[in-house]
């Protein structure tokens, strides 16, 4: 199906509640579902939980509680996140469910049956927080660089997967150009490969009392990476299921750096050896950082977002997010950088535009207005250039030419004062509320409750990409509510 776009977040450890660093990659990953559904593609879009980390069965430990009460307690944080956030997500997908372990379990079962398993002792360097065994070259200082932590020693017979078998077909994958975006993260992929080779992995762990049985042994856990990344089929159905045959493969796998190479490597080994399609790319995106550091649990400095969006406005923070955190980078988040873009681009540039266009229609026109000429407000406008930044994933350039738009009605009503010429004023009026309906869909995948709110004091309904051009509507009735963004002092 050339129409049909199957996007994916992550999906989030429940060892603690989410951080931003969560928030940013669920809002980047719903702008891309929001656009494309707006530009007519049969979108579907899947994020959840990853419940079956050794992790998350440590935590709950320490804090005395049975690691099924404490994993469907934290589970229950994410899924309010997703509303807190309003995503557009189509699933939420927790691992925990029978229909994820049956499939995690038939595709153990296809990785075996094609030979790519067998058992054998082992020595490494487990780090509890990445659920990965990691070599001397993974640690600074002897330590995690992802956690901060030294790894435990472990020694154990596990089962292993024939990873190396596939080097050559994951490395000529990798090397293409659009597999893993940006290049940046794509070249630490190629030349780890270049530089280390593939080496067979661990594919289970004994003695576990969490975590899903493998199909061929008992008294063996399924790796929790193989459990988790079958999630992104197991949420479809696969391999019978009407949504897996219509949206698989995925078009993107949004991940952050951090896990960019059990994506882009693991995953579609796992997948080649199970016979199964590939996703057609890994979009990797950087950290939020908090005064220049990683922001995590594991280092203590989390801030969670169902705390910080309720104070300032959902809108207001998938804004700032996006604005702050260009995805092929770390950004920095602050409360005073939200507070400032709150303040001067949304209320000064697009709440005092809604706000004084309205209320000159109603002081001269009783808030109702006809179609009238074009006066080449709309040749400000750049939808090309904003279409292929989305496409680039460049979002905060999206917003900017968005905003470009935004600030050249406000050009126009200052140059133009139909406050004072009445000969030209409805043409005037006329053309800023098609600026703030056109406003008004090109901001509905970023900020979709401001959108709403701007289309019910114009009277419309929001519409697609297709409306993105002058004169459709042939009469408003508009009607002045409230501010679209308080100021925050």
């Amino acid at each position: 199906m050339a129409n049909k776009f199957y996007i994916t977040t992550a999906i989030d450890y429940v060892n603690a509640k989410p951080h931003i660093g969560h928030a940013y990659e669920k809002i980047l990953t719903d702008v891309l579902a929001r656009w494309n559904r707006f530009s007519g593609k049969d979108t579907f879009f899947l994020t959840g939980t990853d419940e079956n980390a050794q992790k998350n069965a440590q935590v709950a430990k320490e804090k005395n509680i049975p690691t099924e009460k404490f994993v469907e307690d934290n589970s229950k944080h994410f899924e309010e996140l997703c509303k807190t956030l309003n995503l557009s997500n189509d699933d939420f997908i927790k691992t925990t469910q029978e229909r994820h372990v049956k499939v995690a379990q038939e595709i153990f079962q296809k990785i075996y049956d094609s030979g790519d398993i067998y058992k054998k002792s082992y020595a490494g360097n487990y780090c509890v927080g990445c659920e990965a065994f990691l070599t001397e070259r993974d640690l600074v200082e002897g330590k995690c660089p992802e956690h901060n932590k030294k790894p435990e020693l472990i020694e154990e017979e596990n089962y292993f997967f024939k990873l190396s078998k596939y080097e050559d077909k994951i490395l000529k994958l990798c090397s293409s150009d659009n597999f893993i975006v940006p290049a940046g993260f794509r070249k630490e992929i190629v030349n780890r490969i270049k530089s280390d080779g593939l080496k067979d992995i661990s594919v289970s762990r004994p003695g576990l009392e969490w975590g899903i049985d493998t199909p061929i042994d008992k008294g063996h856990k399924i790796y929790v990476w193989i459990d988790a990344l079958s999630n992104y089929i197991s949420a479809l159905g696969y391999p019978n299921g009407a949504k897996y045959k219509k949206y698989w493969p995925a078009e993107i796998h949004v991940v952050g750096k951090g896990i960019n190479w059990f994506h882009s490597v693991i995953w579609p080994a796992i997948l080649m050896s199970a016979k199964i399609p590939l996703p057609k790319q890994i979009l990797v995106h950087g950290y939020v950082t908090f005064n220049g550091k990683k922001i995590s649990k594991s280092l203590g400095n989390a801030i969670d977002p169902n705390d910080v969006v309720p104070k300032y406005g959902v809108d207001q923070f998938r804004y700032t997010m996006i604005k702050e955190v260009p995805f092929n980078q770390d950004g920095d988040f602050s409360e005073n950088s939200l507070k400032d873009r709150t303040n001067n681009e949304l209320a000064n540039d697009l709440g005092n535009l809604l706000s004084r266009t309205l209320s000159l229609c109603e002081k001269y026109f009783d808030g109702k207005l006809t179609k009238q000429k074009d006066d080449d407000l709309f040749k400000r406008l750049n939808l090309e250039k904003i279409e292929k930044h989305i496409s680039n994933y460049e979002l905060h350039l999206a917003l900017d030419e968005i905003w470009s738009f935004i600030r050249s009605a406000n050009k126009y009503v200052n140059d133009n004062e139909p406050w004072k010429n009445e000969e030209n004023r409805e043409v005037v009026l006329y053309n800023l509320l098609e600026s703030l309906r056109i406003s008004s869909l090109l901001l509905s995948s970023f900020m979709p409750e401001t959108s709403e709110k701007i289309n019910a004091q114009l009277g419309i309904k929001l519409g697609n990409i297709k409306d993105v051009k002058f004169g459709i509507i042939d009469k408003y009735i508009v009607k002045k509510g409230d501010i679209l963004f308080n100021k925050i002092e």
